[in-house]
């Protein structure tokens, strides 16, 4: 598990969000502290990696309905002692939704997160309370693939751009949803996946 690759991804990820020093610092402040930092079976903090997903045309975003945690959210889940968050978040967008063929939106030939987010999680299942450190990145989906939802979901969605509000509430959902389009709107995807 080396922090290495992240720890550039996030140097760089400031570059590009300057205003976001608290969430940079946590992050940092992870990575030094806690070695172990990539396994699920880190108290009280591991990263998590996840993924918006847009649709080829960048019309419709794609949100599965948590089961255990009852709401609409983007695609992702634990890291699994992997440091490579970008290929966590890939795994995850295609384990979550059935679908194979995604395009990274790059920026200077890097794929880079467009959000951090760190949230609490309750006890469950044995587990204490503790947080994650949600690594987010945007993915587009290649055009013609069907979806197959996971048994992690209650259901699996495609809404158009404009329903993002009528979706949720939750303003760490809509900061991502915002920041994703923005980010789309600068970096059209190029490679594929």
């Amino acid at each position: 598990m080396q922090p290495r690759p992240l720890i550039e991804l996030i140097d760089r990820y400031q570059q590009v969000y300057p205003d976001e020093l608290r969430s940079v610092a946590r992050v940092g402040a992870l990575l030094r502290d806690r070695p172990r930092c990539f396994a699920r079976d880190c108290f009280p903090a591991h990263f998590t990696a996840s993924a918006w997903i847009v649709s080829a045309d960048l019309r419709r975003f794609l949100l599965t309905h948590h089961r255990k945690l009852d709401r609409w959210l983007q695609l992702g889940g634990h890291a699994d002692g992997a440091s490579d968050l970008p290929g966590a978040a890939l795994r995850e967008a295609r384990e979550e939704s059935g679908m194979r063929d995604f395009e990274w939106p790059m920026r200077d030939g890097h794929v880079l997160p467009v959000d951090l987010d760190v949230h609490g999680i309750p006890p469950h299942d044995g587990e204490p309370a503790h947080e994650h450190y949600d690594v987010r990145f945007v993915l587009v989906a290649r055009a013609g693939q069907s979806l197959r939802r996971s048994s992690e979901s209650k259901d699996l969605r495609w809404f158009e751009r404009e329903e993002l509000e009528q979706v949720t509430e939750e303003e760490s959902l809509l900061r991502l949803g915002r920041k994703a389009y923005a980010w789309l709107d600068e970096n059209p995807p190029r490679s594929v996946a």
